[in-house]
């Protein structure tokens, strides 16, 4: 296991402090000390393995932590914050990604065996143990790096490798449920692109039941166990996320994008970032600024 996890270590060693393409579709890799607001934002959904180091990872009122050889499993877009850290002898945090595409997972299911069967489990995000077989299959995967030639053949393989070890652990039934329509979190996927894609319009959460074809109690007791959000928190979330992303770049006054993410009222747009960020709007940009320089 260890020597498994030490040539990944070696193959990604190009990675920067930032998500760093690898060139190979839908995998990437970060290295080093991450500013915590870069950590703050929505995620995809995907397959994550910690190679050195540690992160936690916080979403709604749940926080995962996950060290070497565990891999997360983010199965719908989740506003989360997160942090990182240095192993105990001082090696840099170190990542994979692979993005999960819903079409890759139902095509592997095709040609995969029926589940006899297991519990229902219906969160959107949740950690386990890597098996050397998945280490193994990421090894092939990141060889690819150093012959681009091959990755159009090799990759998708490979990655269909990767995503069939998953399912065959003990989160697998995550992957199954992204590519299954009629299970709480591709229902809940439903809204929550809605949302995302109009998280400055007003949210009714009788149209979101209606769109996912719920009931309103039950798309409430879904929403809020697949997220650890009820849709009015998510909103809010995506809202001050896209709005300090805005502030940070220049794109306008605090007031203009209070409006512009939705808010009716600046004062309340204050109130809302300072309790999820610590600071006022442009007290915050201001220290994270200063971070940066």
């Amino acid at each position: 296991m260890q020597e498994l996890l030490q040539v990944l270590r070696q193959l990604a060693t190009r990675a920067k402090n930032r998500r760093t393409e690898t060139g190979i579709p839908r995998v990437a890799m970060v290295q080093g000390e991450i500013p915590e607001h870069q950590l703050a934002a929505v995620y995809q959904p995907m397959v994550n393995l910690i190679l050195t180091g540690s992160k936690t990872m916080t979403v709604g009122t749940r926080t995962l932590h996950y060290d070497p050889a565990t891999y997360f499993v983010m199965s719908v877009d989740l506003p989360a914050a997160g942090s990182v850290h240095s192993a105990p002898g001082g090696e840099h945090y170190l990542a994979l990604s692979l993005t999960l595409d819903p079409a890759v997972v139902a095509n592997l299911l095709a040609d995969m065996a029926k589940p006899s069967g297991g519990a229902l489990c219906e969160t959107g995000f949740a950690v386990a143990p890597t098996p050397p077989e998945l280490l193994d299959a990421w090894i092939r995967m990141l060889r690819l790096m150093d012959r681009p030639d091959e990755i159009a053949a090799l990759a998708p393989p490979y990655e269909r490798e990767i995503l069939f070890r998953v399912l065959q652990g003990p989160l697998g039934w995550m992957l199954r449920d992204i590519a299954m329509p009629e299970t709480p979190i591709s229902r809940v996927g439903v809204a929550i692109r809605w949302i995302r894609e109009n998280f400055s319009a007003p949210l009714r959460v009788d149209d979101l039941a209606r769109m996912t074809a719920l009931s309103v109690s039950a798309f409430h007791r879904y929403f809020k166990a697949v997220t650890a959000l009820s849709p009015i928190q998510y909103q809010k979330h995506v809202r001050l996320l896209h709005a300090r992303s805005l502030l940070l770049s220049g794109e306008g006054s605090a007031t203009a994008i209070a409006f512009g993410v939705g808010y009716e009222s600046p004062n309340q747009f204050s109130r809302e970032y300072a309790r999820q960020f610590g600071l006022p709007p442009l007290k915050d940009v201001a220290r994270l600024r200063l971070q940066a320089a």
